[in-house]
This record gives C-alpha cells, structure tokens and sequence, in this order.
C-alpha cells in the first residue's frame, strides 16, 4: 500500500472482492449454522438430533476451507491447513479423528466469529469506503435522470439543487475513492492477518516443512548414491582398465628387455603400475562395490567380512534386495562397524547377522572384544547415524566396558522383488 502505484495497480480490487466475498460467505455461514442449531435443537427433544449436534461441531472445516482459498486473494504466502489423515478409512474413523483434533475446534471458533461479527465489518468497510464515494460520484447522473436537471440526494442527507455543486459532490466523491481504496487495503489486510492467525495451523505448516525436509533429504541421499555409482562404473570400465593395460604392457616390456638399468626401470614402473591398480581397486572398493550392485547385500557383507582383519561370522539371509540407498547405507554400516573392530576392539572373533522382519531390515554387528566404544570420539559412526536416519533408520550402539560390543541398524523397507523401493 505505501507504493505509489498502489492505486493504479489491481490490489484496490482483490481487497474489494475478499472483503465482498467475506460478506456473502459470512452470511451463509451465519445462515447454515443457525439453521443448523435450531433443527438439531429442536430434534434433541426427542433424542434424534443428538447426533446430528456432531454436524455443528464440524462446520468449521467447509467454513476454514473456503477461507483459506478467499486468502488467495491478497496473501501471496501459501496457507496450510491439515488435518489428520485417519489411521483407517471409513466414516467413523474420519468422525473420530476429526472431534479429536484441536484445529478442528480453533475452526469452529473461527467460525463462529466469522458468522457473528466478522462478515458485518466487512460489509460496513465495503459500505463506507466504496459504495457511499460511488454515490457520491453519480450525484450528477442521479440528477440528471431521477432529479429531472433540478435536484439529486446525496446519501440521502442533503440534496444537491445546481449543477456546480453536484460536480463538486462528484469530485470530493472521487477524492474518497482513493482514499476509500487504502482503506480497503488495510482493511483487507487486518481481516487476512487476523484470518492466518486463526485458521491456519502453524503445527501444520512445520509439519510440512518438515515433511518437506525429509523428501529433499532422501532425494539427496538417492542422488548421492546415484552419483557414486556413476563413478565407480567410469572408474572400473575406464581408468582401471587402462591401468590393467599398461600393468600389461609393461611385463611384457620387462621380459623383452635385456638384462640391465633399462629392465630395472621397467621392473619397478611395472611394481608402481601394479601398486596403483591395488589403490584403485580399493578406492573403487570403497565407493560403491561392483558385488553389492550386481549381487546384492548378502553377497557384499560376506565379502567385507573375508576382507576383516579378524574372523568374521556372516548369518544374513534375505529373501529379495531391498532399496539401493538402503541397501547402500546398511552394507557401509557394516563395513564402518567392521573396521572399527578390527582397529580398536581386540576382538578375536567377530559376527553379522540380520535379516527383514515386520517390514524393517535390521542388521547386528557383534563382537567379543574389550568394549568401551565412544561414537564421539571418531569412529565414523556418526556420519553413518546421521545417513542412516535420512532413511528414517535407527542405529545403537551397546558396548559396556570390558565388551562385548553390539552394533545394531534397522531400516523401514519393504523387499519386492521387481522394483526396490523402501516404505
């Protein structure tokens, strides 16, 4: 409103029509709910309306429903509104759950005081700084035809007799206008402010935006785990390979050349090559290994353990593959787990068991070592915890001094057979 195109430009106009649109919506409401009140009064006498009271307590909701889209008008911000999904489906479910909601309530009242007050300041402001300037700017039209040229009422309190003073009734008329506009502006204004506080949950909001966060964090995670298996893939079809190629090249070098400096430089560039293949294989290893794409995450985990330092036991049976990023976040659990064993536990002896139950992937990690391990204290746990609960996962860690040590991770996920995909 403090621009100085507010005039020209339609605000002047969406505040006019919410606050019309308030006065017509404020008058069914006001309508239905009385109507509503007396019939089911009335049949309460003879205990048929008693039940139907539960309408009254309801007609809130198609009321809060039709102001939240009237808010479209003027509100550039998006308005939230949610209610409760039912835990089952059917009517009682849905009455149940509705009675038991606190925003079903805060509707009512709004409601309540939508119909009984609220809709009059509408109209009264839409009087005041619309129609009473308008009549005013038609003072000369009114005495041009209802007055015969002689005479016009203005507001029906004085009456106009000469054409200079009915142009000037017709200006001032204009001057109110536009200041009729600005009231209808901060009019409308209140009236949205006052209706967002109200009706719109703000629980509902967070609620979102927490849902919100959630997906774009799986989708993060998805494409994360998309992104490594990409380069895994270029790694192994192309940087390895060459590696392989040039390993054998240069063994081949070696046994052609004559003894000498120049077979020693080839020996020891054939050692490096060799050396640098081992790195990459590890380090292609631990981005994404090709078993747990290609084989799934029994076959990963029974590699990892034959990778430990110390023995490992492996019981993990799954019936089919569950999600890629789950399957990806629990195989590295286990590796993080594994190598933290074999690092600081003492364990002689090691053991991964798991398996999908109750639509949950749970993995355990145990182990018989000294105990007394520390998330804190930079096992790398952390980062797994913080991955894992992306994908609404839970990990604890149990580990009292003197052992033993269990590591535990479980995963909402359903295991299908065509299309993986986590619940």
């Amino acid at each position: 409103m403090s621009r100085p195109g507010f005039l020209l430009s339609v605000w002047p106009l969406r505040s006019a029509a919410y606050l019309l649109t308030g006065a017509v919506t404020g008058m069914a409401a006001l309508v239905g709910i009385v109507t509503m009140a007396v019939v089911c009064g009335a049949l309460a006498l003879v205990l048929v309306g008693l039940p139907l009271l539960v309408m009254v307590a309801l007609a809130g909701i198609p009321v809060a429903w039709a102001e939240r889209r009237r808010l479209r008008l003027i509100d550039r911000d998006p308005v939230s509104g949610r209610h409760q999904v039912p835990a089952t489906p059917g009517l009682w479910a849905w009455l149940t759950t509705r009675l038991r909601e606190q925003a079903t309530w805060r509707e009512l009242g709004y409601a309540l005081l939508f119909a009984g007050l609220l809709w009059p300041v509408d109209a009264l402001a839409l009087t005041v700084a619309l129609l009473f300037p308008l009549s005013m700017v038609a003072t000369p039209l009114l005495m041009s035809t209802v007055g015969d040229g002689h005479e016009a009422k203005v507001l029906k309190l004085w009456t106009v007799t000469t054409w200079p003073a009915a142009f000037g009734v017709a200006a001032l008329g204009l001057l109110l206008v536009g200041l009729g506009a600005y009231l209808l502006g901060a009019t409308a204004g209140a009236r949205a402010g006052l209706t967002r506080v109200l009706i719109v949950s703000r629980e509902g909001e967070l609620d979102a935006e927490v849902v919100e966060l959630a997906r774009s964090r799986a989708r993060l995670v998805d494409a994360f785990e998309g992104e490594r298996r990409r380069i895994e893939r270029d790694l192994h079809d192309g940087a390895q390979q060459r590696l392989v190629a040039l390993t054998i090249a240069l063994g081949l070098a070696r046994l052609d050349a004559p003894p000498g400096p120049l077979a020693d430089q080839l020996t020891k560039a054939h050692e490096e090559a060799g050396k640098a293949l081992a790195e990459l294989r590890e380090l292609i290893h631990g981005i994404h290994p090709k078993v747990l794409t290609d084989y799934g995450l029994e076959a990963a985990v029974a590699d990892a353990a034959d990778r430990c330092a110390i023995p490992v036991d492996v019981d993990l049976e799954l019936p089919a593959r569950p999600a890629p990023a789950v399957e990806s976040a629990a195989y590295f659990v286990v590796c993080e787990a594994l190598a933290n064993v074999a690092k600081h536990s003492r364990a002689g002896r090691a053991r991964v068991s798991g398996g999908h139950r109750d639509g949950r992937l749970f993995l355990e990690v145990r182990d018989d070592g000294r105990g007394g391990a520390d998330p804190s204290a930079g096992s790398g746990l952390t980062g797994l915890a913080d991955r894992v609960s992306v994908l609404d996962g839970r990990l604890a860690l149990t580990s009292p001094p003197g052992g033993p040590t269990l590591l535990r991770v479980e995963f909402p996920c359903e295991l299908t057979e065509a299309a993986d995909r986590c619940a």
